[in-house]
């Protein structure tokens, strides 16, 4: 061991052994060279059991404040699940309480699943990333004829249509069907060339529900069912409004009359889109979807496939200003394949947020930490989004923010707040 080499590992030590005691208390050796200014030194990060109790108790916090009817939480590490939690009320017309198993509606986070099954195609030879869309299913066109034949499943999945975001979505909500939507997009114009710029679709990004009947003769949701659902045992995930409401275990959504919550029923419209917004969930159900994506299920997701769908594909620079969490921790923003990549504080953080009505939904990755943290809700509110930024800061030890400012609301309290403890 050379000198300097010694003098390295010496450092080391002593700053695990001294980590805790003033940076003056450390005696420099005789023969140290001239001063030269300490590194910093961060204290030692919070043990994981410790940060998912604590994870936990904000989580009872957020019920207590009464601006949530339902939610549920599931945190994973190491390809363990260290929490998983149904809190608060289904239905607020019943008061049938949140459990693990109750299911959720999971809006535009149904689009990785669609990306997925994609991949998995691809690896059974069914399909290639590079083959056209028009090929696959002639009724697509852009207003552009020489745009339309360049679009592949790659920009598809990625956003890189060449259209304008959100493309129809406001017929959709209008209950405008779905093939004439399809077909009237030949009517957009073009912001861009294929492939060169990002837009945000629903309506264009189900195409591969087409694409995959096209390669297999067998229809979107089944085949997700066959490859997805049962191998990975989300044996309570559904898609479309029936099979939701056919489950005796599912969340109600819940819009706000007043300062009172009310349960309604599933809106159909995005439901007409499956691969987009389609999926049905319950808490366990994504558990083991999390678990998947951070490669503890190679048998049914192989690394080489991971690696695929996580590669940022487009830069998407408005999403760093957004929320405070991304404005602060971003410090870059792309899209892959169904999933949003983050540089959240200089880790890699794969993600996706999904909302329709009376549903909200949020999930993140840190694959270098092998962690993952998902959350649903029933109700129109943002306050529950805090508990995502608060949870990935404590794992990576960076510096806490009050991302939910929970103390802007009066505790909850009586028979509401009851209800609301966790199952």
């Amino acid at each position: 061991m050379t000198y300097w080499r010694f003098r390295q590992n010496a450092a080391v030590l002593l700053a695990v052994v001294f980590a805790l005691a003033p940076l003056g208390a450390i005696a420099a050796p005789q023969s140290a060279p001239s001063p030269r200014k300490p590194a910093v030194i961060a204290p030692p990060r919070p043990y994981i059991a410790q940060i998912t109790k604590d994870f936990e108790q904000l989580q009872d916090r957020v019920m207590r404040t009464g601006q949530v009817t339902g939610m549920a939480v599931a945190v994973v590490k190491d390809g363990k699940v260290l929490s998983q939690r149904g809190l608060g009320i289904a239905d607020m017309t019943s008061l049938q309480p949140v459990t693990t198993q109750t299911a959720f509606r999971l809006a535009s986070l149904s689009k990785a699943f669609a990306a997925t099954l994609a991949g998995l195609l691809v690896d059974d030879g069914y399909l290639r990333w590079e083959d056209k869309v028009q090929d696959l299913v002639p009724v697509f066109e852009l207003s552009n004829s020489r745009e339309a034949p360049r679009v592949t499943v790659r920009d598809l999945l990625s956003h890189r249509v060449g259209i304008p975001h959100n493309s129809h979505d406001l017929l959709l909500e209008r209950d405008e069907p779905y093939p004439m939507l399809v077909y009237k997009m030949r009517t957009l114009p073009m912001v861009c060339s294929v492939g060169d710029c990002y837009a945000y679709q629903n309506i264009a990004y189900s195409l591969i529900g087409d694409v995959t009947f096209s390669v297999t003769g067998d229809f979107f949701h089944h085949q997700v069912e066959k490859r997805i659902f049962h191998p990975l045992g989300m044996t309570g995930a559904t898609y479309g409004r029936d099979a939701l409401e056919a489950n005796a275990d599912y969340a109600r959504p819940h819009v706000r009359r007043g300062r009172n919550w009310v349960a309604v029923r599933p809106k159909e419209s995005y439901y007409r889109v499956p691969p987009a917004a389609g999926v049905n969930a319950s808490i366990s159900d994504m558990t083991n979807w999390m678990l998947a994506h951070l490669g503890h299920r190679p048998d049914v997701l192989s690394p080489e496939l991971l690696t695929t769908l996580h590669t940022p594909l487009v830069s998407t620079p408005g999403e760093r200003h957004g929320s405070p969490w991304k404005r602060m921790r971003l410090q870059a923003a792309n899209y892959a394949l169904g999933w949003r990549v983050y540089d959240y504080g200089g880790h890699t953080l794969v993600f996706h947020a999904g909302a329709v009505q009376g549903y909200r939904a949020m999930i993140g990755l840190l694959p270098d930490q092998d962690f993952g943290v998902v959350i649903l809700w029933n109700c129109e509110t943002s306050v529950p989004s805090g508990l995502m930024p608060t949870i990935l800061d404590r794992v990576l030890g960076l510096t806490p923010q009050d991302w939910l400012q929970l103390d802007r609301f009066p505790t909850a309290s009586g028979r509401t707040a009851a209800a609301r403890k966790s199952k």
